[in-house]
């Protein structure tokens, strides 16, 4: 039985998206109760969807906003609300450090699931993509009527945004699929990603605009030490940029950063992919 669940981890790539299609209907039925348990016994239910980045709004726009006086950028029409300039970024980031918390517990929650039972486990995290990507259609939708509110239409902007929460969900996936098995051989993993994400979230710009990045004093210790040039070498830059430049600014992201974050999906799912499946195969083992 052993060998029967450990054969995935050796088939070819083809092979396995094959896997992968062919068990779309289980696919369906992990999200389905992913999307169950999530808020399962709660008294709000679905409203923490809404209540959980409505609260970190709150919190970054006095903090921010109101006390630093954080500038944000100027948006279409003119309109320069630092609420909205933060909501642009915050939902993409809540929901790729979504995916990557969730596909990195992805393994261990499901332990006795892949024990038991023969199939494509990519599954597994992939449920945990499309799941959270569920809510975060959510939040985007409701971001969109606060931009209507303020007069800022998103609706000749909502295709290219989609295509841009897809990108953003292949990027997130492909590091999923990594942690997922790293965090099985490795259980520290979970707390050095903690660690990670903390940084990376201040060395994104979510809270902030990237302009105080792009002109950094030139005697400054970050500029002598080239880490605003290593910045911008960090994809969610671009992807958060690119998610403020069509919905907040009303433009098409720069050919550069289209690149970016084309690229840097296309090589995530990839990576992820490759390291998945070379050290999956002793999951029911380890687990």
């Amino acid at each position: 039985m052993g060998d029967e669940r450990d054969r995935y981890a050796q088939e070819d790539v083809i092979s396995q998206f094959s896997e992968v299609f062919a068990n779309r209907e289980l696919l369906g039925n992990l999200v389905l109760r992913e999307l169950r348990g999530k808020y399962k016994g709660t008294a709000l239910g679905w409203f923490w969807s809404l209540l959980n980045p409505l609260a970190a709004t709150l919190i970054f726009t006095v903090v921010f906003g109101a006390i630093l006086r954080v500038t944000p950028s100027v948006g279409a029409g003119g309109v320069q609300n630092y609420t909205l300039f933060l909501l642009c970024a915050l939902l993409p980031w809540n929901y790729f450090s979504g995916v990557v918390n969730a596909g990195m517990a992805a393994m261990l929650d499901n332990a006795n699931l892949i024990k038991k039972t023969a199939f494509a486990r990519h599954l597994i995290v992939f449920s945990a993509t499309v799941s959270l990507f569920v809510t975060f259609g959510i939040e985007m939708l409701v971001l969109a009527v606060a931009l209507l509110v303020f007069g800022v239409n998103p609706l000749l902007w909502i295709v290219p945004t989609v295509l841009l929460m897809l990108l953003l969900a292949v990027f997130a996936t492909g590091l999923a699929l990594m942690l997922s098995v790293a965090n099985v051989y490795f259980r520290d993993s979970a707390h050095f990603v903690a660690i990670a994400l903390q940084v990376l979230f201040y060395a994104t710009p979510v809270i902030y605009p990237i302009s105080l990045v792009s002109h950094v004093h030139p005697d400054s210790l970050v500029a002598r030490l080239h880490i605003d040039t290593l910045y911008f070498w960090n994809p969610l830059v671009h992807f958060v940029e690119a998610f403020r430049a069509l919905l907040y600014q009303h433009q098409l992201p720069s050919l550069t950063t289209c690149l970016v974050v084309v690229l840097s999906s296309a090589a995530s799912l990839w990576l992820g992919w490759v390291v998945f499946n070379r050290y999956s195969g002793r999951l029911a083992e380890e687990l």
